[in-house]
């Protein structure tokens, strides 16, 4: 089986820095139609360029917890490439919550933007896949990645909200993949913690301790730059995968297997 996903369309939120701007760029690198999409236009204009308006790369500005934005990305998406054989939901967010605050509100915010944006995306693009894969008998119609964290299957009072809406993310993934099977639409995702994300960038920016503390907890003893993780997803899109679908790999350097009262997942 091939690992190439050479002339592909990737979709890739949450695109503008960090993982998601990481896996974009390395699909870009590989051969494949990448749209980047993202909040934050001024970051995708700085980080992009001049090649986010010629060759296999384009850009998209929007806030995507909002339907009709949604619609207008894949919309550009087909204007500009045509087709869509790719999503990587890699928007995502992290915050700290009160789990004892009736008045805290990240329970629902993270809800919505961690699981509900995915699952109104994946929807609407597994739609233009199934379309566009009529006539077509054999090989994929599509694959979804969704982005998730080592935190679904870890608790910490500090990050309920994250870790509930994570292990939301997972069920989805699994129920996607089973109901998008029969339209030859494979949906994984990849739980990760240890990797420089960020989120964590930023935590580590205001507490340098911080490092030494999951580097501890982590077996290969270090943080994984986000290229690594943006491989493992060029894994789970490609042909090499085909018999994968409904799965969360986990690329953690082994965190996972130490104590789970540890370092919060990041």
């Amino acid at each position: 089986m091939s690992f190439s996903i050479a002339g592909k369309t990737a979709i890739v939120t949450g695109a503008a820095n960090g993982i998601g701007l990481a896996i974009g760029r390395l699909f870009a690198n590989k051969g494949a139609n990448v749209m980047f999409a993202d909040m934050d236009e001024d970051r995708l204009r700085e980080e992009l360029g001049a090649a986010a308006d010629e060759g296999n790369i384009r850009y998209f500005a929007g806030d995507l917890r909002e339907k009709l934005t949604i619609a207008n990305l894949l919309s550009a998406t087909i204007d500009a490439f045509d087709e869509v054989d790719i999503l990587v939901n890699a928007s995502r967010q992290m915050v700290v919550s009160d789990p004892l605050n009736p008045d805290d509100d990240a329970m629902e915010s993270l809800l919505q933007q961690n699981l509900i944006t995915a699952l109104r995306v994946s929807q609407t693009v597994a739609k233009r896949m199934i379309k566009q894969s009529e006539g077509k008998e054999e090989g994929q119609a599509g694959a979804i990645v969704n982005l998730s964290s080592i935190a679904a299957r870890r608790t910490h009072p500090d990050l309920m909200a994250y870790s509930v809406s994570t292990a939301a993310l997972d069920q989805m993934t699994r129920s996607l993949a089973v109901a998008l099977a029969p339209h030859r639409i494979r949906v994984n995702a990849i739980a990760f913690g240890s990797v420089m994300s960020s989120s964590l960038k930023e935590t580590l920016r205001d507490n340098s301790d911080f490092r030494e503390d999951i580097e501890d907890h982590t077996p290969l003893s270090r943080i994984a730059p986000p290229s690594e993780l943006a491989e493992a997803v060029q894994y789970l899109v490609c042909d090499a995968s085909s018999f994968m679908t409904g799965q969360i790999m986990t690329v953690d350097g082994g965190r996972t297997l130490l104590d789970p009262v540890a370092a919060p997942a990041h």
